[in-house]
């Protein structure tokens, strides 16, 4: 497990609804909830829900960044599968993602990591089409896994969590979608422990 020792760390969260934490308070979104336990500063978030890769990165280059993040971390897709966009398309995208938040973790890939994408097929909304949902999301994260494996960024699976959902309704926001902050936190849980910096 990772102790931050320096607390002017400098983390950046690149996401959609999911990182944004749509439906849950500001401190229980997973990132805010990352760095409180790390004690390092609150991160800088580039997330907004509805967001598909290619709108992430508009919105990335839009911001114009500097390039000395302590910190990356990348969640996104689902959206992509959301909305019927090609699973190719977003492999192309993807990979430009990952590629861009190495560079602005200073071209150290080490200081980068993935999230996988919940599965909303195991929530109320998503339910009633979870048996199209749920084999689309793993093609995605299937995908994501492979490029963060490319190019030696760590993964953490969160889906199998996500899948949760209906099960223990008190992981899922008031909104019947989107995670809560309960799930929030078991998602900080798994990342922490095998969190590295270096």
């Amino acid at each position: 497990m990772l102790t931050a020792q320096d607390r002017s760390m400098k983390f950046l969260a690149l996401g959609d609804s999911y990182t944004i934490g749509e439906s849950v308070a500001e401190d229980e979104r997973w990132p805010n909830q990352l760095a409180d336990r790390l004690n390092i500063p609150r991160p800088k978030i580039i997330a907004t829900t509805g967001w598909r890769t290619d709108q992430l990165r508009a919105a990335i280059e839009a911001d114009q960044l500097s390039s000395d993040y302590d910190l990356v971390s990348l969640l996104i897709g689902v959206n992509n599968q959301y909305q019927g966009k090609p699973a190719q398309q977003y492999e192309v995208e993807f990979e430009g993602l990952l590629k861009k938040a190495i560079e602005l973790a200073g071209g150290h890939a080490q200081r980068v990591f993935v999230v996988s994408i919940p599965d909303y097929g195991f929530t109320p909304f998503g339910k009633a089409k979870q048996a199209t949902i749920t084999p689309q999301l793993n093609e995605f994260n299937a995908i994501n896994k492979r490029i963060a494996d490319q190019y030696h960024v760590a993964y953490f699976n969160i889906t199998d969590i996500s899948r949760e959902g209906l099960a223990k309704p008190e992981l899922v926001a008031a909104d019947g979608l989107h995670p809560s902050g309960k799930m929030y936190r078991l998602w900080v849980d798994l990342i922490i422990k095998d969190l590295k910096i270096p």
